[in-house]
């Protein structure tokens, strides 16, 4: 009878080890295709948006005004690991469509100053990257403070009044010392071929 235990918890062992390994050798290949696609977009020309323009991580200009008015604040931290806020703000294109802008990082005691706004310009360079869907274990929005921590369409609808494509450009640089543009990069953790070994 023991033996039998002993038989069934090494199977079932075996058998959830196993299922892990190639749970990592999968996200390993998924790692090394999202390197690859950001990759192309860093090297990527920059060209006019247009609607049809769906490359993830393309380098785009995008002419319009920015609408400070119903400006996201994304909770994020920056590269030394500081609390604070992505600046999301509309852009209500010369094609007369709307896209969300990341305008870069600011400090949380910056939140509502008008100071960051302090940008006038028409035309705007960088780069598109699609709207994920926020993991479960991201806590809600927070609409009526303004404080978000994933970018969920339907928030934005609600928060605006208005339907954004899929996508947010990332600018690359600003003319004002802040918001602080965010750095996209290929550089990101990949231990997944380690995890499947282990």
């Amino acid at each position: 009878m023991r033996k039998n235990l002993f038989n069934l918890f090494v199977i079932i062992f075996v058998t959830i080890f196993c299922s892990l390994g190639t749970w990592q050798l999968y996200r390993l290949q998924w790692k090394l295709n999202l390197i690859n696609e950001i990759n192309l977009g860093l090297e990527s020309k920059p060209i006019p948006y247009v609607e049809t323009v769906t490359n993830n991580y393309q380098r785009v200009i995008i002419k319009g005004k920015l609408d400070f008015n119903k400006q996201i604040y994304l909770y994020s931290l920056n590269e030394k690991g500081q609390p604070g806020y992505d600046v999301i703000t509309p852009l209500n294109t010369n094609l007369k469509n709307d896209i969300l802008v990341n305008r870069g990082w600011i400090m949380k005691e910056k939140k509502n100053n008008k100071d960051i706004n302090n940008f006038n310009s028409k035309e705007f360079s960088g780069i598109l990257k699609k709207i994920e869907k926020a993991n479960i274990f991201k806590p809600k929005n927070d609409l009526d403070n303004n404080i978000w921590f994933s970018i969920n369409l339907n928030d934005v609808r609600k928060f605006t009044g208005k339907d954004f494509i899929n996508y947010v450009l990332y600018l690359e640089k600003n003319d004002v010392l802040s918001p602080i543009p965010r750095k996209i990069t290929s550089d990101l953790p990949n231990n997944h071929l380690k995890y499947a070994i282990t």
